[in-house]
């Protein structure tokens, strides 16, 4: 589904991502883990979009996509969501989600004059789509509260919410887990392995707690310093020596920190 080649993301003389080569096969949960610093988040921003690489190649299902906007990568197939959750605030969380289609009726001046019923229709079918979103995900119960006033958890259900209004192939998760208790973590590992097997959606997941990558995610991929160490079972990346160091290079205690 992905390939990346010999990336490179340089901010001044500080290389973020430093010659990153992987491969994320289509129909995959694959974990990303590493040490605070790694260049995680930045690999993710230029492969998807949000940064351009310094070098380096971007690959989808063969197509060269390094550099291209948000937006295009997005009728691509290919979202992405955030550590910290971008809801609208002030909007329902249902609504939230209707919005998401690009190229609504209601977006063309013209149509808001003369295509009143087709906006209409399309609404009321994307109420629909958000409804039966909510109720895969368990949050039908939140549908018309705003998105500003949910727990944290919940807005995360909501961002994965919104890559199922379209059409996604891969999505990229940024810390799912990031402030989340424990129950709706268990809620959103879920959902993601459902939406894996039963609608196809490949994963790429970067999270810190073990206990959820191990839950989910296989392969594992590993990164130090701007680098992919390693990639594998988690077994095998617990048992890397390179893997071990990387996390005692940045104050871990012992092997435990890393699950090992």
């Amino acid at each position: 589904m992905i390939t990346v080649e010999n990336l490179h993301k340089h901010f001044g003389g500080f290389h973020a991502v430093d010659g990153a080569s992987l491969t994320i096969e289509g129909g995959s949960i694959t974990g990303l883990i590493g040490p605070n610093g790694a260049g995680k988040t930045t690999l993710f921003n230029v492969i998807a979009g949000v940064l351009e690489p310094t070098s380096g190649r971007v690959l989808m299902e063969g197509e060269d996509i390094t550099g291209l906007p948000p937006h295009t990568l997005f009728h691509k197939g290919l979202l992405r969501t955030f550590q910290i959750a971008h809801e609208f605030g002030s909007m329902t969380c249902r609504e939230n989600l209707m919005m998401v289609p690009g190229g609504q009726a209601g977006e063309r001046l013209w149509d808001t004059w003369f295509g009143r019923k087709r906006i209409a229709e399309e609404e009321r079918a994307l109420r629909a789509k958000a409804d039966e979103v909510m109720e895969f995900l368990t949050i039908e119960q939140i549908s018309d509260q705003r998105a500003g006033q949910v727990s944290g958890g919940q807005k995360k259900l909501l961002e994965l919410g919104r890559t199922m209004m379209v059409d996604a192939k891969i999505v990229f998760l940024d810390e799912v887990g990031a402030g989340v208790n424990r129950t709706l973590l268990y809620t959103i590992a879920d959902a993601i392995k459902r939406l894996n097997v039963e609608r196809g959606y490949t994963f790429v997941v970067i999270e810190h707690d073990m206990d959820f990558i191990e839950k989910l995610c296989d392969p594992v991929i590993c990164m130090a310093e701007g680098k992919v160490l390693a990639q594998g079972t988690l077994a095998e990346i617990k048992a890397n020596e390179q893997v071990i160091e990387a996390y005692l290079g940045t104050g871990l205690k012992n092997k435990e920190q890393i699950g090992a």
